[in-house]
């Protein structure tokens, strides 16, 4: 059973106006402080059977990243644990060896992967998994072989498509004005856009939000993250764990 925890309220403006540069918001305004959501505390876990995913929780103040294990001269990366939008900081694992952990990386290039100590961190399981689908417009939410939900979305347009590829479910947002083009909650995945560089001097994060024009659904209609009805987000934000691989496919 998965128990929300919910974490003051933080300015959030960096996630914000990354899902504004790739189109989540546009010429919308999300306006004040959007709240970050997080899940129940970690426990410590064996490796994940099939089916199941296994979600790295940091439990140190930072986390240092390396090019391969037990090379501890000069990390590739370091994340500060919360997040600088106040959330907890969670990797989504790819594999053990030893006393360190393959992790997939919220950094560009999409698709990054880098070890960290587990001592580090502490690992849940769940066994949840998101696929969208971007020629159907559609997104799956399967819960082991059962789906939990299933509905059209919108994907991004021509000149700046959602990039496919393997992320991870890595913040959950609530907008203090559900009546914008987030909706009421807004996931930040892993990956980033690959149209822009930058927005307003941030990165262009990807997203899967509710919205606020349910006719945008089943259409190409952002520059790049999904929309999705505001029911279905809802419903999605109070089940879903933090670290949910999300595959998106043609």
């Amino acid at each position: 059973m998965n128990r929300r925890v919910r974490y003051r309220a933080l300015p959030a403006f960096a996630l914000i106006l990354g899902l504004v540069a790739t189109g989540c918001g546009g010429d919308k305004n999300a306006g004040g402080d959007a709240r970050p959501a997080g899940t129940a505390p970690a426990t410590t876990q064996p490796a994940a059977a099939d089916g199941m995913s296994t979600v790295a929780h940091a439990k140190v103040s930072s986390v240092k990243v390396f090019a391969k294990p037990g090379d501890t001269a000069a990390p590739t990366h370091t994340f500060a644990n919360p997040t600088k939008i106040g959330g907890p900081l969670v990797f989504l694992m790819e594999k053990a060896e030893g006393d360190w952990l393959l992790v997939n990386l919220p950094v560009r290039p999409n698709g990054s992967t880098g070890w960290v100590k587990a001592s580090d961190v502490t690992l849940t399981q769940n066994d949840y998994k998101i696929i969208v689908e971007l020629n159907a417009h559609k997104i799956t939410v399967l819960k082991g072989a059962n789906t939990v939900l299933s509905e059209k979305v919108g994907v991004g347009r021509g000149n700046a498509p959602t990039p496919g590829g393997k992320f991870y479910i890595k913040e959950l947002l609530q907008p203090p004005n559900p009546n914008t083009v987030y909706g009421p909650y807004a996931y930040g995945l892993s990956g980033f856009s690959e149209s822009f560089e930058t927005f307003n001097g941030n990165e262009p994060v990807l997203g899967i939000h509710g919205n606020d024009d349910p006719s945008t659904l089943g259409k190409d209609v952002s520059a790049g993250c999904i929309r999705m009805s505001n029911d279905g987000i809802t419903k999605l934000a109070q089940i879903l764990p933090l670290g949910v691989p999300v595959e998106i496919i043609k």
